[in-house]
């Protein structure tokens, strides 16, 4: 076990490192974050922050030197940056499984190669492999293999033609195509799993999106009552078993859409995920308390939610006097969130509000599940976020 007052690394300054900082300040250990941006929401609590790239190998033996352990907030860190830290002290989640999770064509592979549920797929390198895409894939999603997310590098096309149009405005960049499926609903499992193997799911939440980011998450999912319990427990053994193959250790998110009741991954996050923000305020444990636990080689604790819970996102167009991104830059009225009962309101310190950006979010707890939602969709509207 790696006990405090140890100094852990954080690859990644966003909003879910910060959380992180938070959870391992809070049982006792200091915290160094390397991530280039100087107004980082995590580095500006951290013990020490790095401002450096993540191929920076100066600041890597820096980091290695100083940590008895890495851990990561962000998909999008080079696999070689973990494979090279990984070589002077324990790093999780390994190299190998965000590899998987940071490209969507070795991610869709593996769901296959291993029995995992998944929707039709074609891998797309070429013009060519549009053209010869099979018609009943269409209409369907275009995805970007790399670094896209929050709806960014994908589109939907309905036929080839508007697919090789897409791959076009993305330059040509390795794809896959997925068969946009008819959903019921999408759900999402935050679990987490050490290195003994043992795994702790907390229960699945309902999200929601707008523009193709998360709007709310409802957790636990308020599923019909025919399906509740079935879906949501598949749910949650399917993802623990893609920890498993994966040979993971650390938090890790699962997506899923679900169709007609029939349960298909959609992506994976090999860190903390915005859908379990909530495990904050409505758990005995948070997924950033698991996330410092599997590190550290300390047990798991059971993920009790003890809460029904409601989380919504604060994007950076609530920054502006229409809502939208134009106008006046001005702070939102948090008054009008600060006077609903049992609500929690985190901001993350990001210096500028944009369109899109992640600003904060807040969460509404309760014993009744239906009062919880009313309250949350009530103070969503309040604090002025429409529905287009």
């Amino acid at each position: 076990m790696i006990l405090p007052p140890a100094t852990l690394g954080m690859l990644g300054g966003g909003q879910l490192g910060r959380f992180f900082v938070s959870a391992a300040h809070e049982m006792g250990y200091k915290v160094w974050v390397l991530d280039p941006d100087p107004h980082s929401p995590a580095g500006l609590i951290a013990d020490r922050h790095l401002v450096a790239a993540y191929d920076d190998y100066g600041a890597l033996d820096a980091l290695a030197a100083g940590c008895a352990a890495v851990t990561t907030e962000f998909e999008n860190v080079p696999a070689d940056t973990l494979d090279y830290l990984g070589k002077f002290i324990p790093v999780h989640p390994a190299a190998s499984a965000v590899a998987v999770c940071q490209n969507r064509i070795a991610e869709k592979t593996f769901l296959a190669d291993h029995g995992l549920p998944h929707g039709p797929f074609a891998v797309i390198h070429a013009e060519h492999d549009l053209r010869s895409a099979p018609a009943a894939l269409f209409p369907a999603v275009l995805k970007v293999a790399r670094f896209g997310y929050d709806g960014k590098g994908q589109a939907r096309v309905a036929d080839a033609d508007e697919a090789l149009a897409a791959f076009q405005h993305f330059k040509g960049e390795p794809c896959v195509l997925e068969k946009m499926l008819a959903l019921d609903c999408e759900l999402s499992v935050v679990l987490a799993r050490d290195e003994a193997g043992g795994v702790c799911s907390f229960p699945a939440g309902e999200n929601r999106h707008r523009n193709g980011i998360l709007d709310v998450t409802v957790a636990p999912a308020q599923l019909a009552a025919s399906e509740a319990g079935g879906v949501a427990t598949d749910a949650q053994r399917i993802a623990e078993r893609i920890a498993e193959r994966l040979g993971y250790v650390g938090t890790l998110g699962v997506e899923f859409f679900v169709c007609a009741g029939e349960l298909f991954v959609n992506e994976m996050a090999p860190r903390p995920h915005n859908s379990g923000h909530h495990t904050v305020d409505a758990c005995d444990v948070s997924q950033y308390e698991q996330q410092v636990r599997a590190l550290c080689g300390l047990p798991l604790a059971a993920p009790r939610q003890h809460s029904a819970a409601v989380m919504v996102n604060l994007l950076g167009e609530l920054w502006y006097a229409d809502g939208k991104g134009h106008g006046a830059y001005r702070e939102p009225d948090w008054s009008v969130l600060h006077a609903v009962p049992g609500l929690r309101l985190h901001l993350y310190g990001k210096h500028h509000a944009r369109p899109g950006r992640k600003m904060g979010h807040f969460t509404v707890t309760g014993d009744d599940p239906a009062a919880v939602l009313e309250r949350a969709l009530g103070a969503r509207a309040a604090i002025g976020i429409r529905d287009e």
